[in-house]
């Protein structure tokens, strides 16, 4: 019998984190989410002939290192059962043995939590987009006229402060303001570590109810903006022939001073073969205006690839998935009882000053919504095995 069959509790912990996962609304009673232990046994399974398949052959390297860290977790895993198992008597000495084995026991508990959940990481299927560490994140005014514009620039600005909370760096790509301090569409480069799979979260559309400051009537109005994560690829995923390229340089727009009127600093670039074109004009120098330029046109032609490939490749139910991501309703932040709902986990949170201030509140959000997202695609790979 294989290693990883005897243990009648396996990933314990994967167990009630999917539970509290599923459950963090207290108000919507929603059932917490069991995984049939079958289904994760017949997986391992599977995963056990595949890499002693793996081993027999030179082919598919990165496959079998991948395999060989889960195996390594589960031999260790049961190695730490079988400690558990052989203290369980002397647990009950009444003396000093007994208090060393209790001590003993909750240090190896330990180890055991720490590696059911490198498995439960280990079992989820990741994306090289991932391991992404730059991002294009772009914020567009939806439904809702000044209103929109006005929470978009809201919205955006908590991103930016986040990306300092996390020690990233930003740069805009582009910045279309409004006559009353709102913007119509900004976006912007960022860089560090795990920025993908952290802001790829907060892509879809963002509503607002709240009474504006032009509303004399006291009526609650609902707008809504758009957010959209693309990942930003190097140039070896994705190489642009520079022959592809129409290269045009115009003054500035917009506010700046004697500056845009005097200067040819504003970049647009047309990719010829696809028709995509970029703009780029937040900074004096139009070295720095192409740069930006390029690596959001870099962006934009990956995600361009990559939604296509999710056309192709995946199965219609998982292709619904992106496109409910990107495009229906993801988080309602209502002023009037000081609530943001992010309806992908039914949960509430307080204090709409604070959240919108980019900090700790928006990341203890997002690392809730990427352990939902890492329990939802584990229970989509069980179901083939159930």
């Amino acid at each position: 019998m294989s290693v990883f069959i005897k243990s009648r509790n396996i990933l314990r912990k994967s167990w009630h984190i999917l539970g509290r996962v599923h459950n963090f609304s207290t108000e919507t009673n929603r059932p917490n989410l069991k995984i049939n232990e079958d289904s994760l046994n017949k997986y391992i399974k599977h995963l056990q002939r595949e890499y002693d398949g793996l081993n027999k052959s030179t082919t598919n390297i990165s496959r079998k290192h991948y395999l060989h860290r889960i195996m390594g977790v589960l031999n260790e895993r049961k190695s730490v059962i079988d400690n558990i198992n052989n203290l369980k008597e002397l647990i009950e000495d009444k003396g000093d043995l007994g208090q060393l084995a209790k001590e003993e026991t909750n240090m190896y508990k330990n180890q055991l939590d720490d590696l059911d959940n490198q498995l439960l990481y280990s079992l989820v299927p990741s994306s090289k987009e991932d391991n992404f560490d730059s991002i294009v994140l772009e914020v567009q005014a939806g439904v809702g006229g000044q209103e929109a514009m006005l929470f978009a620039k809201e919205i955006f600005e908590m991103y930016t402060n986040f990306a300092v909370y996390k020690g990233w760096d930003l740069d805009l790509t582009d910045y279309a303001s409004t006559e009353l301090g709102g913007i119509r569409l900004a976006s912007a480069l960022i860089q560090g570590p795990g920025a993908f799979r952290y802001l790829k979260h907060e892509a879809g559309v963002h509503r607002v109810q709240r009474v504006p400051t032009t509303e004399k009537g006291g009526r609650m109005h609902t707008s809504t903006i758009s957010v959209i994560a693309m990942p930003q690829p190097s140039e070896i995923e994705i190489t642009i022939n520079p022959a592809d390229l129409r290269i045009e340089t115009k003054r500035a727009s917009g506010a700046g001073g004697q500056h845009v009127n005097k200067t040819e600093s504003a970049v647009r670039i047309v990719h010829l073969p696809t028709g995509v074109a970029v703009e780029c004009q937040v900074d004096r120098s139009q070295i720095k205006n192409r740069r930006l330029a390029l690596a959001k046109l870099r962006a934009l032609l990956y995600q361009r690839d990559l939604d296509q490939r999710y056309v192709e490749l995946e199965s219609f139910k998982k292709s619904q998935v992106r496109t409910r991501n990107r495009n229906e309703k993801i988080r309602t932040y209502n002023y009037t009882q000081d609530r943001i709902t992010d309806h992908r986990l039914s949960l509430n949170v307080h204090n709409l000053k604070a959240f919108l201030e980019g900090g700790k509140q928006l990341d203890s959000l997002i690392q809730k919504l990427d352990e939902h997202y890492l329990n939802e695609s584990l229970l989509n790979v069980l179901s083939d095995y159930a």
